[in-house]
């Protein structure tokens, strides 16, 4: 039995390297998620024409500092909207008429949405719907229509009236 151990030694080492690797990525999946985030904050609605690129756990941002997160997404069949549920940090005092944008990080970053406080004495409550929103840019076709200008508006070649030194035409 003794000698059981000693064989299979390198085997078991190999089993618990596995076993903490596969521990390790639940681990770092669940905290990168925040699945096990509680609650701690209030929800919002929006309403936008177009999304894209934005998911559940999407950030939500205030002057680039993040604030909450999309919690909920669904479309709306009579008005063909995207409707998102947000969950924002309960301290954050936000006026009725503030807006919400979907924002890019960059061309190559993700998206997320962008709320702007707005300037009423009252505030959104808990379940309130934010109004006044913009839906996400169309990179593509931005990028497309300067590449399709690039050549339209360049100026007309002149025609030459002297010829230059050096240049003189032959008599």
């Amino acid at each position: 039995m003794a000698g059981t151990l000693k064989d299979h030694l390198a085997e078991a080492l190999i089993g618990l390297f596995v076993v903490l690797l596969a521990a390790g990525f639940v681990a770092f999946a669940w905290a990168r998620t925040g699945a096990g985030e509680g609650s701690d904050g209030f929800s919002l609605t929006a309403r936008f024409p177009n999304i894209g690129g934005v998911t559940l756990g999407t950030d939500v941002k205030v002057a680039g500092v993040k604030v909450g997160k999309v919690v909920g997404l669904e479309l709306d069949p009579t008005s063909y909207q995207a409707v998102l549920r947000l969950t924002v940090d309960r301290g954050l005092k936000l006026p009725i008429d503030s807006s919400a944008a979907v924002s890019s990080e960059g061309l190559l970053g993700g998206n997320y949405i962008a709320l702007t406080p707005g300037a009423e004495a009252d505030m959104l409550k808990d379940g309130g719907e934010i109004i006044e929103t913009s839906g996400a840019p169309d990179l593509m076709g931005l990028i497309g229509s300067v590449v399709n200008r690039s050549g339209g508006d360049a100026p007309a070649a002149a025609e030459p009236s002297e010829p230059a030194a050096g240049n003189a035409p032959a008599k």
